[in-house]
């Protein structure tokens, strides 16, 4: 039981990487806050945890509103007591399209989504972990937050801003004990493709060249387990940095 009564949050969690994690939690101990904006997937996610001798409950939120991440970590505190890992999961994919065809209201939904959110519930929980001294961030990025063409311009961009604010997370609040790091999937198999609503042609055509080198696609179980290691005292010593989980894709 690695994380033996930790109480952790995670975003996106009715399905794909965020549920793995979630359930992995959970199965190590922790209790855990379903959080989605998708009210009944959330709760199937619960209600298997449950059904597998775990604790969990559902928040639903939009992450994009700073009210309803608000909401979910007050709700948090009310349930359990207490936060001890946070784990900023929840995010949507671009078009594929290049900067020439990027329409403000796309940009903005996106980054308010895999950015702004990360921000937001970063500065929610850190008065909690400030006060004991103590406590683990986990963002997700991507392999498109670390190098240029595995998505279009806007979720590279905010991609790439998650991973430096991780950075600079963790490092601002290593003397206090609070830990802040990110995984980068490569592609994996999860339904993150159903938000790509009109693919940019010229985009994807670009983007997918380098899909040919892509060893494999992943499980949301391996994600889960990069995630595990993070949440874990395992990684006491593992800070402000970002861990690429993508079978040696981003190697070529």
């Amino acid at each position: 039981m690695r994380l033996q009564d930790k109480i952790a949050v995670v975003t996106g969690a009715a399905s794909g990487m965020g549920k793995a994690i979630a359930k992995l939690y959970a199965q190590e101990g922790a209790k855990v806050v379903v959080s989605d904006i998708n009210a009944d997937a959330a709760t199937n996610v619960v209600e298997e945890i449950k059904a597998n001798g775990g604790d969990a409950i559902v928040v639903v939120a939009n992450v994009a509103k700073e009210e309803d991440i608000q909401n979910l970590i007050d709700t948090t505190v009310d349930t359990y007591g207490t936060v001890d890992i946070l784990v900023n999961n929840a995010g949507i994919m671009d078009n594929m399209e290049p900067a020439g065809d990027i329409k403000d209201d796309q940009w903005e939904r996106i980054f308010a989504i895999n950015t702004t959110s990360v921000m937001r519930s970063t500065r929610k929980v850190l008065p909690i972990f400030l006060e004991k001294q103590k406590g683990v961030i986990v963002n997700v990025a991507s392999a498109g937050g670390l190098f240029g063409g595995r998505a279009g311009g806007a979720y590279t961009a905010s991609k790439h801003a998650v991973v430096g604010f991780t950075k600079n997370t963790g490092y601002m609040y290593a003397p206090q004990g609070i830990r802040c790091n990110a995984i980068a999937p490569g592609g994996v198999e999860t339904n993150i493709n159903s938000t790509i609503t009109n693919l940019n042609e010229f985009g994807a055509s670009r983007q997918q060249l380098g899909m040919a080198i892509n060893p494999r696609l992943g499980k949301p179980e391996e994600i889960a387990q990069v995630a595990l290691f993070l949440a874990s005292d395992e990684s006491g010593f593992v800070n402000a940095t970002v861990i690429t989980a993508d079978a040696g894709w981003t190697a070529y």
